[in-house]
């Protein structure tokens, strides 16, 4: 057990080392070159990646918060996807459900969500409902987003 803890102990000194060369390399280089040391360390300096900054996040926001206002709302899609999720958290299915949008195979998507509302329980492939819902829902996702 004392060898486990300092081979850990090893590791974690290994890696502050690592990063405190890193640190002193980049202090170098500032002292070396001035402002433009961080041309070696940004590959893109002249793009637009500081005008741009952040942007994934706010498109990320938008689509979430459409998502939980759709689910709040008194779409018939809506409705029924609220009534089959019972007790289940609306703000917990609706970061799922973000989430899964992102992948971008349809029948991929549509297995995941239909994974989302049946909550890990065995899926019924007979279940007409639920596919419907599941197809219901996607199509009224796709509408709005």
């Amino acid at each position: 057990m004392p060898n486990k803890r300092e081979t850990h102990c090893n590791n974690q000194v290994d890696t502050f080392a690592e990063a405190l060369a890193t640190a002193r390399q980049m202090q170098q280089n500032w002292l070396t070159y001035g402002v433009d040391f961080v041309n070696i360390y940004v590959e893109d300096i002249e793009g637009d990646w500081l005008e741009t900054w952040g942007q994934d996040e706010i498109l990320g926001n938008f689509q979430l918060d459409t998502i939980k206002e759709f689910l709040v709302s008194n779409d018939s899609v809506a409705v029924k996807v609220r009534e089959y999720l019972g007790e289940r958290s609306l703000f917990d299915f609706a970061l799922n459900l973000d989430e899964s949008w992102r992948i971008s195979e349809v029948d991929e998507r549509l297995s995941v969500v239909k994974n989302l509302l049946a909550n890990g329980d065995i899926i019924d492939t007979d279940d007409i409902r639920l596919v419907d819902l599941v197809n219901s829902l996607l199509v009224k996702l796709e509408e709005i987003l």
